[in-house]
């Protein structure tokens, strides 16, 4: 869908060029067609021209019935005619919101943490150098993210609103623009390529005025994945893997498409539900699970599990599996920040580098001997 939406947007902007031209209106200027500065990301895009830059938000949610084009406009610029309808953002940016904590280390790798003035729920923030503006009241608590406190946001008055949608029914959204709020959607949660997901960095590069910083940043996580690539290239994917755990009666695998699943085939192993087409997860029944993978080798468990004994205590039937009796089951939810919040799920996006290296330790941990996990735990 992207190729075909990148098609018809050079299409348009190719009109343009060929129908636009000089004239006294200071608003018409000639649109020349550039690259996209995304390589792998699927839903986002972003044209860079002279004094400004165009941001396309792609497949923003699930079944999502439209997209989301914006303006992000340097000092002085002028804005052609045909673009004055999007939504314009001056940049850099002075001060902003997000609402995610999958965010945060996206601002603190470009230093701009100090422009982050609110966010939902501030205790699911794990990082300590955000945290100690949280302290400081720097940043302020503005509610949840279904229930954003728009008066506070109003008062704060942030330059620009990160946040995203659901579903195609956002009504807080709705509310935060006619509040006069300049609103940005967001789509790295939809991502299933790991790199896509990390390549985000360069939305809030943009927004920052760090373009050249983000994407050294990013072309160092692509050089690093790629280095952890190299060293399984020659390897079997001998060892099969479990994925999931219980939950409200149901045992949820990742689907063969999803984020998790694409770590577990780079890292070369025998994921036991690769072949299940689609992105995030599927719903079993327990006997369904241990048919499967009763004999699997390695058990990537979900859950903030501290040792096999806490996992067995949550549901006793768990020591059927031969990767608990072997004692080879991980978790990578089990590291927390000081007030909660679970550090897999902050840093994990941003990183992929480091989440396939865990992986890769998991697997092959002759490969990777002088390695401390980064985010995985070996449940004892």
């Amino acid at each position: 869908m992207k190729t075909l939406f990148q098609k018809i947007i050079f299409l348009i902007l190719f009109s343009l060029c060929l129908s636009c031209k000089k004239t006294e209106n200071k608003n018409t200027q000639t649109i020349q067609a550039v690259k996209n500065e995304i390589e792998y990301s699927s839903n986002l895009s972003i044209y860079k021209y002279d004094g400004y830059s165009i941001v396309q938000v792609l497949n923003p949610w699930p079944d999502a019935n439209k997209d989301f084009t914006y303006i992000l406009k340097e000092k002085n610029a002028t804005i052609p005619d045909s673009l004055q309808k999007y939504t314009q953002l001056s940049i850099p940016l002075k001060s902003i919101v997000v609402t995610s904590t999958t965010n945060i280390p996206f601002l603190e790798m470009l230093n701009a943490e100090k422009y982050l003035v609110g966010f939902p729920h501030t205790d699911y923030i794990s990082s300590i150098k955000t945290r100690k503006l949280i302290d400081a009241g720097t940043v302020k608590n503005v509610g949840q993210n279904e229930r954003l406190n728009i008066e506070k946001l109003i008062d704060l008055a942030p330059e620009a609103i990160v946040t995203f949608g659901v579903d195609n029914n956002n009504p807080m959204i709705a509310n935060l623009e006619k509040s006069g709020l300049n609103v940005l959607i967001q789509a790295d949660w939809m991502e299933q390529s790991p790199l896509g997901k990390a390549e985000w960095i360069k939305l809030y590069a943009a927004l920052f005025g760090k373009e050249k910083e983000g994407k050294e940043l990013f072309d160092d996580i692509v050089k690093n994945y790629n280095e952890a690539l190299e060293l399984v290239a020659n390897e079997k994917a001998d060892s099969t893997v479990l994925y999931g755990s219980m939950y409200q009666n149901q045992w949820f695998v990742a689907k063969g498409n999803s984020w998790v699943a694409e770590f577990m085939k780079d890292a070369k192993s025998n994921y036991l539900w690769a072949d299940v087409e689609g992105s995030g997860s599927l719903g079993l029944a327990f006997e369904n699970i241990l048919e499967k993978a009763k004999n699997a080798d390695v058990w990537i468990a979900t859950g903030s599990f501290k040792n096999l004994n806490e996992l067995a205590g949550n549901n006793p039937h768990y020591k059927q599996f031969n990767a608990f009796t072997t004692k080879n089951v991980y978790t990578f939810e089990s590291k927390f920040g000081t007030t909660g919040g679970t550090i897999y799920y902050e840093l994990a996006p941003s990183r992929p580098d480091l989440v396939l290296k865990d992986y890769i330790k998991i697997f092959h941990p002759e490969l990777l001997p002088d390695y401390n996990f980064t985010f995985a735990q070996k449940l004892n």
